[in-house]
């Protein structure tokens, strides 16, 4: 007798929420693929480190699977700061929004 097992892409408890974390990669070095990026990203961070500030405005959009959400705790990770991630939909109405900085991932 086959389960009938449903795959989702929510995680599933506190368990699961630790693996997530522990494979993602911390580090513009360990994030494979998309060179371009990852190259112009080292740029921007380490002339932002040079300067003492933070990072300009950072953009990331396109379709599930890219590593928007990935790369967007690099850079929060390599410029040792917090990030609060958000979506579109979310920030179509202006007061669910604080004066803390937020990533904008297009779905």
């Amino acid at each position: 007798m086959e389960e009938n097992s449903v795959i989702s892409p929510e995680l599933e408890g506190i368990e699961e929420e630790r693996i997530e974390k522990t494979l993602r990669p911390k580090t513009l070095e360990e994030y494979i693929g998309q060179t371009k990026v990852k190259e112009n990203m080292k740029i921007y961070i380490e002339a932002a480190k040079k300067r003492g500030e933070p990072l300009d405005h950072v953009l990331l959009y396109g379709p599930p699977g890219l590593g928007k959400t990935t790369l967007s705790n690099i850079i929060s990770n390599e410029m040792n700061s917090n990030i609060k991630i958000t979506s579109g939909p979310a920030i179509e109405k202006p007061r669910r929004l604080s004066s803390t900085s937020y990533k904008l991932i297009r779905i």
